[in-house]
């Protein structure tokens, strides 16, 4: 009786004691989706080595994930339509356990639909658009691992609180092909329903009409635009020539991906309007990511670096972005999640199981503590930038905004002169153009008192001549007024 007794646990032990362990094994097909064309910040050349920088990570000897092998192919996206072909061809084959990307909007719901239709958990640090956040349907298995626009208007509707601003023009270039800024604005449009919005659209192709987007801005109290940096500082400039940067105003720019090319010297071009463009920088903040640093994020991003200049892409200056981050991040959440589904009897084709796993959860990702929601989506970390010495030209953060608790948080740098007074909502032209419309009304009522003072006794005179031809030609206005109608 005891030999059964010990041959039993003995059994235990062996079969169970992976699972008690944490050391639970599979293989893990990932199929990943990158441009080849190093233009965008999320290209092969970039994303790659954080991928395999994690895939390294999760294979350290003794850890909870080392026996998870993850079988990673890359495949070329141009942001169209090839990731949907490819995955549609593989669906005839073996199909992957995990899909990282694509992150273009239009590119990534193709191939979303198809993963969630066919269970396939699907990571992303792109599609950031408004309309993947209907995860109930076509989008369920899409899980975001970077902030979206949505999160990003988050901080628009702080400051709108904040500073009771009720007015906003939304300024965008829309190329009609990525669309990046539609789909940036989109968020705070979709988001701010409850303000007076109107939007803005320049087109690629045309030239940019500065003085026409300041025709609109006049009953605004504030205007956020995303557009390229050149087409940013033509409308600051047009702007500071008209007097819109004299604190009337405040100019926001949104730009999520790439910081370091806004902020600090981009008003600086070497040409003769660098001095105007100095000042009317002061006028224009610039809401980014929050950055955080860590001295794990430090080793990271010289690994990265390293990496991506092995690949021959000379220029690293932003090579450590949210989309390198992101994808490193993927790794690490499905690993968590697949482990934890692993353990509570599911296996890695429960794509839905596993999706759900990645949701409304926090982990520590590799720049700092990762916050997704409920619905599968990051909450964001946001800051604002502003010039706080005009005579340097220089920047510096002034707020932070935390989206897992929806605090705003101004900082010692924020300077309160740059916020516009406003009276009844209106801008100080505007204020202007009342206040000179009611001095020259007030002198058209004086003068009209006096003429009709002075020439009463004429007037009725006239009035019993004028009767009969006001009836005789009345009901050819009438016809005259119809017609033209």
């Amino acid at each position: 009786m005891l030999y059964f007794i010990i041959l039993c646990v003995y059994y235990f032990l062996v079969v169970l004691s992976p699972v008690m362990t944490n050391n639970i094994t599979e293989d893990i097909e990932v199929l990943v989706f990158l441009p080849q064309n190093n233009s965008y910040l999320f290209s092969y050349a970039r994303v790659a080595p954080a991928i395999l920088y994690a895939q390294q990570r999760l294979k350290i000897e003794g850890g909870q994930y080392s026996g998870f092998l993850f079988n990673i192919q890359f495949e070329n996206s141009d942001c169209v339509n090839d990731a949907m072909f490819m995955l549609a061809d593989r669906s005839c084959g073996q199909k992957p356990d995990l899909i990282l990307g694509p992150v273009c909007e239009y590119e990534a719901a193709a191939v979303v639909r198809l993963a969630s239709h066919w269970n396939i958990p699907v990571i992303s640090a792109g599609a950031l658009a408004a309309g993947f956040s209907n995860k109930k349907t076509e989008f369920s298995h899409l899980t975001r691992i970077a902030p979206s626009y949505v999160k990003m208007a988050e901080i628009f509707t702080a400051m709108f609180e904040h500073f009771t601003w009720k007015t906003a023009l939304l300024v965008y270039e829309d190329d009609k092909e990525e669309r990046n800024c539609y789909f940036t604005l989109e968020g705070v449009y979709h988001l701010m329903a409850d303000y007076n919005i109107k939007t803005y659209a320049v087109s690629q192709e045309n030239r940019l009409d500065a003085d026409d987007i300041l025709q609109k801005i006049y009953d605004t109290e504030v205007v956020i635009m995303c557009m390229g940096a050149d087409k940013i500082r033509e409308i600051m400039l047009a702007a500071h020539r008209q007097q819109f940067t004299n604190g009337s105003y405040v100019f926001f720019n949104v730009e999520l991906f790439n910081a370091s090319s806004y902020g600090n010297g981009t008003w600086k071009k070497g040409d003769k309007y660098d001095n105007a463009a100095r000042q009317a920088y002061a006028s224009l903040n610039t809401v980014t990511l929050l950055r955080t640093v860590k001295p794990e994020f430090e080793n990271f991003s010289v690994e990265m670096k390293k990496s991506i200049e092995e690949t021959g892409l000379d220029d690293c200056q932003d090579c450590v972005n949210i989309f390198v981050e992101g994808f490193h991040d993927a790794m690490l959440l499905y690993a968590i999640a697949l482990h934890e589904a692993m353990r509570n009897g599911y296996n890695k084709k429960n794509g839905m199981k596993i999706t759900s796993l990645m949701w409304n959860r926090t982990f520590e990702g590799i720049a700092g503590q990762v916050s997704m929601d409920a619905n599968g989506d990051r909450n964001g970390d946001f800051s604002l930038m502003a010039m706080t010495n005009v005579e340097a030209g220089t920047y510096e953060v002034v707020a932070n905004y935390f989206g897992v608790n929806g605090t705003f948080q101004l900082l010692p740098a924020f300077n309160i002169d740059k916020i516009p007074s406003k009276s009844c909502g209106l801008g100080m032209s505007a204020l202007t153009g009342v206040s000179v419309g009611a001095v020259l009304g007030t002198a058209m009522l004086l003068a009209f008192y006096f003429f009709r003072k002075n020439f009463r006794i004429t007037i009725e005179r006239r009035t019993h001549s004028e009767e009969a031809n006001t009836r005789k030609h009345y009901q050819l206005r009438e016809d005259s007024i119809r017609t033209n109608f």
